[in-house]
């Protein structure tokens, strides 16, 4: 399941923590609280999976000195500094030893959440980096990861191991949950930087100005900015939509700044799919050319076919030996759901289901069509829990795969005949049948 992020509350006054962490929880996070730094510390480690909002004014240990050892033990884990209207000097001046924000008493609730928000955000693209980073040594090993024999995920493999041997920027698009970060690492691991940097960024988790001194200087505590720490290997900016127009001329003129091959390749990352919006709207047209010139767009999981049932099986495998039970086996009508669930959250969501399925399995609860149809964003008029014929299911899969290889060519009737290996006869008889219709794809 998704990593819930943990938050450290730490104040000597037991009112305000309190106040704090009842607060972040309602927001979803897994919230501890200390009364002093001294005890904070010793459950802090260098993989800590959240980040830290500490009081500034606290016996024996205060606040700066409590984000000096941070630090050291960890310069990227977010830390969010409360402070007193005097004290707000003294907040700045943390902000340059590396303080990730902080807020003046009385604060806003709401404020709070937003700024908790944006750490965890970026506290999780530093935790996946890391995890990337350890799990393989080379990058045939990441390439393997993305899971499915479908034509599209076959042909996304050759594109990797192709461009990784790139120079050139890329942008990578597609929907929330579709793997979009870890096909990054790939295309760097894959290619001659391997044994460099690749540093990942979100863009959505900063302010303009903090955006700015983060990536290109100067920096007030004399560290490197990103573009220098990650020269001669790749700087992955993730919610690259969120960047705002002055940051994307900045970055632009970094870009045309630098020589062939460049000296940092930049994989830029859409994470935002909202109806009325795309990541060439949300970026400057030059900017957007520059990067697009390599667009890898990640297929959402609905149009993968078969893949569904690929990747729930060797991820029930895997959590199964994990949680040491017994791998959980679809039933007809549970595989043909899986297939036909619309799939908001993509690859990510499945995973989710998946481990949740392994657990009620080995309770002795539940089925995997439950699990669906308690799910908000998966149950609709196409999940039932009434069994069906098996030619309702051959059918319902044969739509699905024609449906799903038009949308991918276009329309393009040949292309789609050669991937299906259908006589064009054929191809029309089930599309009308089916009633799939060539201009709805064009």
């Amino acid at each position: 399941m998704a990593r819930v992020m943990k938050i450290m509350i730490v104040d000597d006054e037991m009112d305000m923590r309190q106040s704090v962490s009842q607060w972040l929880a309602l927001s979803g996070y897994d919230t501890k609280t200390y009364a002093s730094a001294e005890e904070a510390l010793c459950h802090l480690s260098l993989d800590y999976a959240g980040i830290v909002v500490t009081d500034i004014r606290m016996p024996t240990m205060d606040g700066m000195t409590f984000l000096k050892k941070i630090m050291v033990m960890d310069s990227t884990l977010p830390v969010i500094l409360v402070t007193g209207h005097g004290d707000v000097p003294i907040a700045v001046e943390a902000m340059r030893l590396g303080a990730f924000d902080f807020l003046e008493k009385p604060f806003d609730p709401d404020r709070m959440a937003e700024i908790a928000k944006r750490a965890t955000q970026n506290r999780r693209i530093v935790l996946d980096s890391r995890a990337l980073r350890r799990e393989l040594s080379d990058g045939s090993g990441l390439v393997k990861k993305l899971i499915g024999t479908s034509g599209v995920m076959q042909r996304l493999r050759e594109d990797l191991l192709d461009w990784g041997q790139a120079d050139g920027h890329v942008l990578i698009d597609g929907e929330i949950g579709t793997g979009k970060t870890l096909v990054a690492h790939a295309l760097h691991a894959v290619g001659p930087r391997a044994r460099r940097k690749i540093i990942a960024f979100s863009c959505a988790a900063w302010s303009e100005d903090q955006l700015v001194t983060k990536l290109f200087g100067p920096t007030a505590d004399g560290t490197l900015p990103l573009v220098e720490e990650a020269r001669g290997g790749t700087l992955c900016l993730e919610d690259i939509e969120a960047m705002s127009h002055p940051a994307q001329s900045r970055l632009l003129a970094f870009m045309n700044e630098q020589g062939t091959p460049p000296q940092i390749r930049i994989i830029a990352i859409c994470n935002d799919h909202a109806p009325d919006k795309t990541v060439e709207g949300a970026l400057r047209p030059d900017l957007f050319y520059r990067l697009s010139a390599m667009t890898i767009t990640l297929p959402p999981l609905r149009q993968r076919g078969e893949d569904i049932l690929t990747i729930f099986t060797q991820m029930a495998q895997k959590f199964s030996e994990e949680y040491g039970c017994d791998t959980p086996i679809l039933t007809t009508q549970e595989a043909a759901q899986l297939l036909q669930a619309p799939w908001p959250g993509n690859v990510r969501q499945l995973i989710n289901i998946t481990e949740r399925a392994v657990l009620q399995s080995r309770r002795g609860l539940g089925a995997v069509v439950a699990l669906l149809l308690a799910d908000d964003d998966i149950a609709g008029p196409a999940l039932t829990t009434e069994g069906k014929p098996l030619k309702d299911y051959v059918e319902s899969f044969e739509r699905m795969l024609i449906d799903t290889a038009m949308r991918h060519h276009k329309g393009n009737i040949s292309a789609v005949m050669d991937e299906l290996s259908l006589p064009r006869r054929t191809l029309n008889e089930k599309m009308a049948k089916y009633h799939l219709v060539r201009s709805d794809y064009l």
